[in-house]
């Protein structure tokens, strides 16, 4: 069963990815911030990461460089979850190695088809 991990700041957003991740039959990791995720990520087993954008302590963007730097991180694949819905947003999140981009809120069916074409069951 694929291990994901959900980074957010907020436990609402948190929450709603986990549901829809869970009734997909996945097992979840959830981290509040990139540090925690940094540190959650070490020695662990994660097949996909969803990634808020702004958020304390460690943002998305310095999460997922810090992220690509580990050996076992540097191809799993990463979707950034997001309200910045700026070109320029979009532009720095594959810049730093993230795989895809959406806004908040990503709709269920569309993060199962994510799923199913990032990661390998």
């Amino acid at each position: 069963m694929p291990t994901i991990m959900v980074v957010d700041d907020s436990k609402t957003v948190r929450n709603y990815h986990s549901a829809i991740l869970k009734s997909m039959g996945m097992d979840i990791v959830e981290a509040e911030n990139g540090m925690e995720a940094l540190e959650k990520s070490l020695g662990a087993s994660i097949d996909l990461y969803l990634v808020d954008v702004n958020m304390p302590i460690m943002d998305g963007y310095s999460f997922i460089k810090d992220l690509r730097k580990q050996e076992n991180n540097k191809v799993v694949p990463v979707i950034m979850v997001t309200t910045q819905a700026k070109d320029i947003d979009k532009e720095n999140a594959y810049k730093i190695g993230a795989n895809l981009f959406e806004t908040k809120p990503i709709k269920p069916d569309q993060l199962q088809a994510y799923i199913d074409i990032l990661v390998k069951n």
